[in-house]
């Protein structure tokens, strides 16, 4: 089940969390039309063998971002699959409050594309990911 204008507004409440967001610390702080802000803090049980983040877990946090900025333009009953992800690598960071702000840049009857910003506790830009998602409509 596709997160609803319901599950979001439990979410940011507090009522409720996706699992995903469960298990990885997954924090929503803002949701208005088209734009999120998400947090993780980060820390050693985070890191790869080189003793950074590892990029998984700052592709979840900007897929997480962007796929709920997707969903909180859908219409009743319309849902939405990610259809690319493309993530940029732009510096490596090691602990703390991550920030991901997500947008979407274009929404179209059948396509939607978004772009989140992952940013260190300092503000310094750690990487920006891309995502494109399928819309579909209710049949009938």
């Amino acid at each position: 089940m596709l997160p609803s204008r319901h599950m979001l507004s439990d979410w940011l409440s507090g009522a409720a969390r996706p699992p995903i967001a469960e298990l990885l610390g997954l924090k929503l702080v803002q949701a208005e039309n088209g734009t999120v802000t998400m947090t993780l803090v980060v820390d050693r049980r985070h890191h790869n063998p080189i003793g950074t983040v590892h990029g998984g877990i700052l592709a979840d946090l900007a897929d997480a971002a962007m796929g709920t900025a997707v969903a909180t333009t859908l219409a009743e009953g319309e849902t939405f699959t990610t259809t690319g992800l493309s993530l940029h690598f732009l510096e490596p960071v090691r602990e703390g409050l991550l920030r991901g702000q997500a947008t979407v840049v274009r929404r179209g009857r059948r396509l939607a594309y978004a772009e989140c910003d992952i940013l260190a506790p300092d503000g310094a830009l750690v990487a920006r990911a891309q995502s494109t998602c399928f819309l579909a409509r209710p049949s009938g």
